[in-house]
């Protein structure tokens, strides 16, 4: 497949993307935990990713977080992004998902999901986009349909944001007002 075939592909799949499901650990962050000497969780998170998830939100895409681990930190990143589907401490990523999409009523073909790590491959696999980060475990990246260019917590995110914007064919009229 030719490489303007492969833009076009991911192009089609994104545009029927009504829910982009993220893992946290190693795409929201860049895969790190730091702990405090009190042992205090510290996580960091991409200020382009938050925009890009602002931007789904005020065009109609769900956006929801399942995660692996159970974190304070992940909540209030959540609540403050506005995400209102968040499942923590769920190892089963494919049942969580499926758990998400039943509530909204959407179908796994219009769902992007966004991981890691073999915790998220069956996510990946059975989502209409697929979607892994350069910093992803190879066996997982082989299995994503899209691969950004930018790492986790490094703006991934955002790509796959925009991304999505693109395809429905709202990215140009979203950025034109920032220009108003």
């Amino acid at each position: 497949m030719s490489k303007h075939e492969i833009v076009s592909n991911t192009l089609a799949l994104a545009s029927k993307v009504r829910l982009l499901a993220l893992d946290v650990d190693g795409v929201m962050t860049d895969g790190s935990v730091y702990f405090s000497a009190q042992g205090d969780e510290l996580k960091a998170f991409s200020i382009l990713d938050g925009q890009g998830i602002k931007s789904l939100l005020n065009n109609q895409v769900e956006v929801a977080i399942i995660t692996g681990r159970s974190s304070p930190l992940t909540a209030k990143r959540a609540k403050d992004l506005g995400i209102q589907h968040i499942l923590q401490g769920r190892e089963d990523k494919k049942v969580a998902l499926l758990e998400i999409c039943n509530q909204l009523n959407i179908e796994l073909d219009s769902v992007a999901y966004m991981g890691d790590d073999l915790p998220d491959l069956s996510a990946i696999t059975c989502s209409g986009l697929g979607v892994s980060v350069p910093n992803g475990h190879h066996f997982v990246k082989s299995h994503a349909q899209y691969c950004t260019t930018l790492p986790g917590g490094k703006g991934a995110v955002r790509e796959v944001c925009d991304l999505i914007l693109e395809a429905k064919g709202l990215l140009t009229q979203h950025h034109q007002r920032y220009l108003d």
